[in-house]
């Protein structure tokens, strides 16, 4: 199996590369529909934890053309971008569109994913500097 996620370190907070991550996904035709704080939620349940946000980023154009592949695909939708901390440093992750081909090998979707997956790493790049 091939590389399942791509991460890059920021010298940027959590806070800042989030913002970051939103703004270049719209620049980039992605929709931002939703970010989850996942250490606010688990903190509110009484586990505490280091920063952690996923944001969850979607474009139509491509989402409705896998779906028309294959309606299972949407099991991998929307795409995360993972922003977190460890260890004191802050971190963006991705999953890799070109992984879930894997998973679903008869949806022949190799070239949307593989435009999916460079627009992603595109915001995931432009978003750490």
């Amino acid at each position: 199996m091939r590389n399942f996620a791509y991460t890059v370190e920021t010298s940027k907070s959590v806070d800042e590369a989030v913002k970051a991550v939103e703004r270049e996904s719209q620049q980039k035709g992605f929709r931002v529909l939703h970010t989850h704080d996942v250490a606010a939620m688990l903190t509110e349940k009484g586990f505490a934890r280091d920063p952690l946000k996923i944001v969850e980023i979607c474009n139509a154009r491509y989402a409705d053309e896998v779906l028309r592949k294959d309606i299972r695909l949407a099991l991998m939708l929307p795409c995360p971008i993972g922003v977190y901390t460890q260890r004191g440093r802050t971190f963006i992750s991705t999953m890799l569109p070109s992984a879930i081909v894997d998973f679903f090998p008869e949806a022949a979707m190799e070239g949307i994913a593989a435009e999916v997956e460079q627009a992603v790493l595109d915001i995931v790049e432009a978003a750490k500097d």
